[in-house]
């Protein structure tokens, strides 16, 4: 029928809110202010017309990909963009002919890759001969720490940008210009407007996306927060258990109960177990943490911990997950003290130094009679001889000052241990004497 009568009309598809909505220069961006303020970066950069290759690192939907449509707009560059999970190098190659090509008509390119942190580091290193001859202006949008996930010769060669998440305000300034685009106010009363805000989670094109839906309802009268969260879901909170976020969130964790603050541990807690997170994998953190910054101030609190995760291991999700908060909650409120751990690592580093030095002589067996003859155990002092159990001999090596490692802190049990690590000095300098 086709080739009879011609093509069908083309049909006129309404255009989705976020495309719209996209800004068509640079100061009609929202938030971002940190990148595109009077002495941001990318403004300064405009200014002095030397754009360099830049990677976007932030949240999905603050705006990273209209920023790099935006820049080549700005500086007349050719724009192209791939994302890094569908490109695979035969396609960079012609992409990088193209480019080629154009440059020698008179016309830069800039590349815009999101994703770029999928990309492994063969193909990563593929972009570096066409960045340093100007073949294109590399702009990388990832989610992910480029610390971790992009090459070092990369990010050599590029200005790494973070964008943020967009706030309250910057979210209902988005609200506005698209009640303006659609030409009607959303049917919502304050409370629903402010719980639609909160569930975009700083999204941008979420929050349109949610908008959109909302617009679409028949109704004479103003929705209230029970009806809209009945209608609507929740955006999933940010969380990637093998990504950056997992890593921020566990960070942040361990920073609350090192701080003592059960209400911000239990927080962050709970938003690792709403994202997905194992509960073992918290378990054996929050063992760790006890072990580290707790320690002998309170030698209970890795008791606590063992019998919370074995506790979780008998009743599983989510009745366990109660256990582990318990656990939480308890080394938050501990008395706090990394002093065996400072020791140990200082320890470790006087090993690491002292290379293959032998125990004294005194503190080695004398099993056989050549053993006896070299002075294996020869002048040991039975510390239960001793007339208070502490005999004061040198236990390192010969050639080695008497280091200082574990030093107790004055709060929880490690207050008995100062005073018996004081006893027994004092009791070493008499017996020196």
């Amino acid at each position: 029928m086709a080739d009879l009568f011609g093509p069908p009309p083309a049909i006129d598809m309404p255009r989705p809110l976020a495309d719209r909505l996209r800004p068509k220069a640079l100061d009609e961006v929202i938030g971002q202010s940190q990148v595109l303020g009077a002495d941001a970066p990318l403004t300064v950069m405009l200014g002095a017309g030397a754009l360099t290759s830049l990677i976007f690192w932030g949240p999905p939907g603050v705006g990273k990909t209209t920023i790099a449509r935006l820049l080549a707009n700005e500086t007349d560059l050719h724009f192209v963009q791939i994302s890094a999970i569908f490109t695979g190098v035969p396609d960079l190659k012609k992409i990088f002919e193209a480019a080629r090509i154009r440059r020698q008509n008179g016309q830069g390119t800039l590349l815009f890759v999101d994703e770029i942190h999928r990309f492994n580091k063969a193909q990563q290193d593929g972009f570096l001969p066409h960045m340093e001859d100007g073949t294109i202006l590399l702009v990388g949008a990832t989610t992910e720490n480029p610390s971790f996930e992009l090459n070092a010769a990369v990010l050599s060669r590029s200005q790494v940008l973070v964008l943020e998440r967009l706030d309250r305000a910057d979210l209902e300034l988005l609200a506005q210009r698209a009640e303006q685009e659609l030409e009607c106010q959303l049917p919502l009363d304050q409370p629903a407007r402010e719980a639609l805000l909160e569930m975009a989670d700083g999204d941008g094109r979420t929050l349109l996306n949610l908008i959109e839906q909302v617009a679409a309802w028949e109704t004479d009268t103003k929705f209230d927060k029970a009806t809209l969260s009945t209608r609507l879901m929740r955006r999933a909170a940010q969380y990637d258990k093998s990504g950056d976020s997992h890593y921020n969130l566990i960070s942040a964790l361990h920073k609350s109960v090192r701080g003592s603050d059960p209400d911000a541990a239990l927080y962050w807690f709970a938003r690792m177990l709403e994202g997905g997170e194992d509960p073992r994998f918290l378990a054996r953190r929050i063992t760790r943490m006890a072990v580290e910054d707790i320690g002998l101030a309170d030698p209970q609190a890795q008791g606590v911990c063992l019998q919370s995760w074995e506790t979780y291991e008998r009743l599983g999700s989510p009745e366990g997950e109660l256990a582990l908060a318990q656990a939480v909650t308890y080394l938050a409120l501990a008395p706090k003290s990394n002093a065996t751990y400072v020791a140990y690592k200082a320890a470790r580093n006087a090993a690491k130094q002292t290379g293959s030095e032998p125990p004294p002589k005194h503190i080695l067996n004398g099993a056989t009679s050549l053993m006896k003859d070299q002075g294996y155990g020869a002048g040991y002092a039975y510390d239960h001889d001793a007339e208070d159990g502490f005999s004061g001999q040198n236990y390192f090596p010969d050639t080695m000052n008497r280091p200082e490692f574990y030093v107790p802190v004055e709060r929880g049990h490690e207050r008995e241990l100062k005073k018996r690590v004081d006893y027994f000095a004092k009791l070493r300098a008499k017996r020196e004497q």
